[in-house]
């Protein structure tokens, strides 16, 4: 998939060259944690689960694979990534973001309270807090669709 002078799958609004690609190409590091967040919804979008596997902090790693991962978002369908909040201190973080989802036929939202910290010179993901408006999802017909293509949801994923 050819995604350069297109605009990030991160939903950024920069073109996908100048955000995600140059730091899941390890050319750059994130300069914080709410871009290494966005990083790694780019990178479940492509499923490029060594990235996101490499963005664990090192006590994480050693609990989880790469093909772990792979299996639990086989099915997943990510459509899009609205950023909440990002609180950060000298060497941990947290951010706050709502990730759209379809698996199946079924729409999701995962509203989560991520944790980061400063690891080696880079920022790595520690654990989340799933919050309570996460779950199963029901759009309108008449209403944007998840995936910001701009449609109607009746028109786009609604299919």
């Amino acid at each position: 998939m050819s995604l350069d002078n297109k605009s990030c799958l991160c939903f950024s609004e920069l073109p996908f060259e100048k955000c995600c690609q140059p730091i899941l190409k390890g050319e750059q590091k994130a300069a914080n944690a709410k871009i290494l967040m966005r990083s790694r919804f780019t990178a479940y979008v492509l499923k490029d689960y060594s990235y996101i596997f490499n963005t664990y902090a090192e006590a994480q790693r050693l609990q989880l694979s790469v093909k772990e991962l792979s299996q639990s978002a086989q099915s997943t369908d990510w459509l899009s990534l609205q950023m909440i909040n990002h609180r950060a201190e000298l060497t941990s973080a947290q951010v706050e973001f709502k990730a759209y989802y379809k698996v199946d036929s079924g729409f999701y939202v995962m509203h989560e309270l991520s944790e980061f910290i400063l690891e080696n010179n880079s920022w790595r993901y520690t654990t989340g807090e799933m919050l309570e408006s996460s779950g199963e999802i029901k759009p309108e017909r008449n209403c944007q669709c998840l995936c910001g293509s701009g449609k109607k949801f009746k028109k786009c994923c609604g299919k």
